[in-house]
């Protein structure tokens, strides 16, 4: 999948290439067609996302509804939520 056109905001992904290779983000949000902004609440943290390309990420079914309510809804959202939210996924993976 090298496009955006099938993925939405809170949507696990996992990278594939770069020195972030293998780890677990979420998409923050959808810049093109080829690129989105990633978050982990770790290394990329809400204040400075990594910007990568569709075809550098592994997409996952899952999507956390609750992250894109909390962003539609301007809700404040901290790092810690997002670890918590990536936990699972970081011990499965």
């Amino acid at each position: 999948m090298d496009s955006t056109s099938d993925i939405s905001i809170g949507q696990v992904v996992k990278s594939r290439a770069g020195r972030d290779k293998g780890r677990i983000f979420l998409i923050l949000e959808i810049v093109d067609n080829q690129f989105v902004y990633v978050v982990d609440g770790d290394l990329r943290k809400l204040d400075s996302p990594k910007k990568k390309k569709m075809k550098h990420l592994i997409v996952f079914n899952t999507v956390i509804p609750e992250f894109k309510e909390k962003l539609e809804n301007s809700v404040k959202i901290n790092n810690s939520y997002i670890r918590k939210i990536l936990e699972p996924f970081n011990k499965s993976f």
